[in-house]
């Protein structure tokens, strides 16, 4: 076994910090994650109730 240095354990803690770093962030990476799932179809659809209770509230005139 080779001599145990600071330098050759920096090296591997490197090495390894590499091997298991995560990749970048990427919105398209949890495009379909959810489609199965029935309570995330209850959150899509109570959204659009708010979003089309929003627009009926401006065609009203009623802004706040």
């Amino acid at each position: 076994m080779s001599e145990l240095t600071l330098e050759a354990l920096a090296k591997r803690v490197e090495a390894l910090e590499k091997k298991q770093a995560a990749p970048p962030a990427d919105w398209r990476s949890v495009v379909g994650l959810f489609d199965d799932d029935p309570g995330f179809a209850d959150v899509i659809a109570e959204g659009k109730a708010i979003r089309e209770a929003d627009r009926e509230a401006a065609r009203q005139g009623d802004t706040e």
